[in-house]
């Protein structure tokens, strides 16, 4: 697997290992001990999920804090999307800025989002499937988020206003100085 680093500390860009041949493809999607040599990284994953939606979806953007915060490891097995992270670490170099990366079926990059990230991405192709591990536990009272415009992130989903299909629940997240007033707890 290639694994790069992105502009924000400790978020990677992972390419994994693919075959082909006359037979079909092989993707070795996952392997625990290159990961940690790679990255430095000890993640344990104890839970996988996967959605799918169709296009002009956005989901997001979303985390767990304090003792249920999540790393994730987010892939593309169907379709597209561009996936965005934000890094709300208070003591990072690169607090506050996003990151984002378009994950496909036929790119096969995924994404490992550290603890600390709010996450989200934009559904770019219809009947897209999403599939992502994390390393803690869902916990319905630790969910927090931003909302996907918030004027001061600035974020370009690669979708019009008019395309854009969102959760009731994502319709009411805060602005990003609202959450941010409140980071002690993540």
């Amino acid at each position: 697997m290639i694994v790069k680093e992105s502009p924000l500390k400790d978020c990677f860009v992972i390419e994994p290992t693919f075959f082909k041949d006359h037979r079909g493809c092989f993707l070795l999607e996952y392997n625990k001990k290159e990961f940690q040599e790679k990255t430095g990284l000890d993640i344990d994953f104890v839970l996988g999920n996967q959605s799918t939606s169709q296009f002009g979806v956005v989901r997001g953007l979303h985390l767990q804090r304090g003792e249920f915060a999540q790393a994730k490891l987010v892939r593309v097995v169907k379709g597209k999307i561009l996936d965005v992270v934000v890094d709300v670490r208070k003591d990072s170099k690169t607090y506050g800025q996003h990151f984002s990366c378009i994950l496909s079926e036929e790119n096969n990059k995924q994404i490992f989002v550290p603890r600390g990230f709010l996450h989200g991405f934009s559904v770019l192709e219809n009947d897209t499937i999403v599939a992502y591990k994390c390393d803690n536990y869902y916990n319905v009272d630790a969910e927090d988020g931003v909302l996907y415009n918030d004027s001061q992130l600035n974020i370009d989903w690669k979708l019009n206003e008019d395309e854009i299909i969102l959760s009731e629940k994502d319709k009411k997240l805060r602005t990003f100085q609202e959450f941010t007033s409140n980071l002690d707890k993540i």
